[in-house]
């Protein structure tokens, strides 16, 4: 991995995926580590890349509570390599980076975090992951897209453990909160409402940012 510049006090590097070189954001936190992060952005369709204010809300959180936090372009966005994959591509993205961050800091808690399609992009992950055994301590989905939008979009999200923290706009305009309830229900999973909130959180980032530390100071309970 080689680093090459820092914006917003985020340093940009590479690092080696499956359809090639992987652009990320890395952010350190102050003191010694206590866990590493993967932060899954926005549809690339749509303009979504790292940089987009939500995932950098969330990786500002995961860094203040001590995790060495990557933000990866997707293949094709950015400087990364490779083109769109539809979810299954950009979640392999999102796992070699979380491989590399293993290898560079073995042994500390995991915590995988993602907004919009990036959240769905994090269930394919974790489906993967547990169904391998592996332990994700925290699960931050955010504006996660399930079931039907349109007569010509749907998503097949995974289910998810039970620790997984899921927080949805009561007013998303893309993503009703029907489909996210008919989606947690057979799970018996709670699913954390911000009232007023569209699907980009417009003018509820404060109320966000404090569900989400909320749940990153909870006991960690593994799944």
């Amino acid at each position: 991995m080689s680093s090459s510049f820092t914006t917003s006090d985020s340093s940009r590097e590479f690092v080696a995926g499956p359809a090639g070189q992987i652009e990320v954001l890395l952010d350190t936190p102050a003191g010694a580590p206590a866990g590493i992060a993967v932060v899954a952005h926005p549809h690339p369709g749509q303009g979504g890349t790292a940089e987009h204010k939500i995932p950098q809300l969330l990786a500002r959180a995961l860094q203040a509570h001590g995790f060495v936090t990557m933000r990866p372009n997707y293949r094709g966005v950015g400087r990364s390599e490779g083109q769109y994959d539809g979810g299954p591509g950009e979640s392999a993205d999102v796992e070699a980076v979380l491989r590399h961050l293993r290898a560079a800091y073995p042994g500390l808690p995991v915590a995988l975090a993602g907004f919009s399609f990036g959240a769905f992009v994090q269930t394919l992950l974790v489906a993967r992951l547990t169904g391998a055994g592996e332990s994700i301590a925290h699960l931050i989905l955010t504006g996660m897209p399930a079931g039907a939008l349109s007569e010509t979009l749907a998503y097949d999200t995974p289910t998810v453990p039970p620790h997984a923290l899921v927080v949805h706009g009561e007013q998303d305009e893309r993503v009703p909160l029907v489909n996210v309830f008919d989606w947690a229900r057979p799970q018996v999973l709670p699913v954390v409402v911000l009232p007023g909130a569209g699907h980009f959180f417009t003018g509820k980032l404060p109320g966000l940012r404090t569900v989400v530390e909320g749940y990153l100071r909870r006991p960690v309970l593994q799944n």
